[in-house]
C-alpha cells in the first residue's frame, strides 16, 4: 500500500519533533528515501518518524520502526515513544500498553492527559553494546578528547546505550557550547562506529540538570529522550546528582528515575498533539 494520502499525526515530546505514522494495516515499509521526503514536505517535519506496524511477538500492542530526519533507522527514541502511547490509548479505557522495537520492548502508562512514563530498561556499559570501536578503561571517564591534542576543550566524557549510542560531556554551562558546530564532528567520530548522540549536560543541583542534545541523524533537539536517560544515568554514576531527576532541555522537562530494583530507568514527560495530517502523493515522485 502506498504512502500516498496516509494520515499521519504531527505530535511533539516536550518539544522533540515527532511524526507518527500507523501503517498496522499494511505491509509497506517506510525506505529512507520516503523518510527523508516525509521529513522535507510541510507540516511533516520530524526529528524522528515513529512508523507502527502489526505486532511481531505475543502480548506486545505493536511493532515500531524509528526513523531519524536523514532516513537512517533508530533504535530508541522515547518522547517520540510516549506520542506513540497518546496515539494508541487516546480515546481507549486502556492506560498502558507494550511496544517492541529493534532492541527490545518498551512498557508505557498513562500519568495524565497528557503525561506518560516510558520504561526504557537498562543501561548498557559494555564498550561492544553501546557500541565503541574498541575497549575502554571506564565507561564513566574515556580517553577521549576534542579539539588541539595539546589544550582540548572536551575530555573524558561518559558513554551509554540506551538502545541507542550515547557520549555525555558535563559542562559548567550548556548555553556557552556551539552544538551545531562540534556535534557533528564527534557524531561521526571513529570511536563511534554507528554514529553517537552527542550531550551536554550541565549540573545544576543534585536532582536537576540542563542538558542539549545533538541527536545523530536528526541535529540539534529540543529534546532527546533517551539521552536525557543516559545523561542522568552517567551523572549518577560519576557522583554528581542522585538516581532521580530533572533533565531541563530547550523543550521542556523530563523526570527520569533509575530505579535499584531492576536498573530500569523511567522517563516521564508530555505529549503535544500539534494537528491531524495527509500525505501529498507529490512528495514521494522522487523518493
Amino acid at each position: 500500500m502506498s504512502l500516498a494520502e496516509r494520515p499521519y499525526l504531527k505530535m511533539n515530546g516536550a518539544g522533540n519533533e515527532i511524526v507518527v505514522l500507523d501503517l498496522r494495516d499494511s505491509e509497506h515499509i517506510v525506505s529512507a528515501a520516503e523518510a527523508r521526503a516525509i521529513a522535507k514536505a510541510p507540516g511533516s517535519h520530524f526529528d524522528q518518524l515513529m512508523v507502527l506496524h502489526r505486532p511481531h511477538s505475543a502480548g506486545t500492542n505493536a511493532f515500531m520502526r524509528i526513523y531519524n530526519t536523514d532516513g537512517s533507522a533508530s533504535s530508541a527514541c522515547g518522547n517520540g515513544t510516549r506520542c506513540v502511547a497518546w496515539a494508541m490509548l487516546e480515546g481507549t479505557p486502556h492506560s498502558a500498553l507494550r511496544l517492541e522495537t529493534e532492541s527490545g520492548l518498551l512498557e508505557c502508562r498513562r500519568d495524565g492527559a497528557l503525561t506518560f512514563t516510558v520504561d526504557m530498561g537498562e543501561p548498557r556499559f559494555d564498550w561492544q553494546e553501546i557500541p565503541l570501536s574498541r575497549p575502554v578503561a571506564s565507561p564513566d571517564a574515556v580517553d577521549y578528547y576534542f579539539g588541539p591534542a595539546d589544550a582540548p576543550i572536551l575530555t573524558t566524557p561518559s558513554v551509554v546505550s540506551m538502545g541507542n549510542p550515547h557520549v555525555i560531556f558535563f559542562v559548567d554551562t550548556v548555553a556557552a557550547w556551539d552544538v551545531p558546530g562540534i556535534g557533528p564532528k564527534i557524531e561521526h567520530d571513529p570511536l563511534f562506529p554507528e554514529r553517537v548522540n552527542v550531550s551536554f549536560a550541565e549540573i545544576t543541583a543534585k536532582d536537576s540538570m540542563n542538558l542539549r542534545v545533538w541527536e545523530r541523524g536528526a541535529g540539534e533537539t529540543r529534546a532527546c529522550g533517551s539521552g536525557a536517560c543516559a545523561a542522568a544515568v552517567a551523572a549518577a554514576r560519576r557522583g554528581l546528582t542522585g538516581r532521580d531527576v530533572r533533565v531541563s532541555l530547550p523543550g521542556g522537562d523530563l523526570l527520569i528515575q533509575w530505579r535499584k530494583s531492576d536498573n530500569h530507568v523511567l522517563m516521564t514527560g508530555p505529549v503535544e498533539l500539534e494537528h491531524t495530517g495527509q500525505f501529498d502523493p507529490a512528495i514521494f515522485e522522487t523518493a
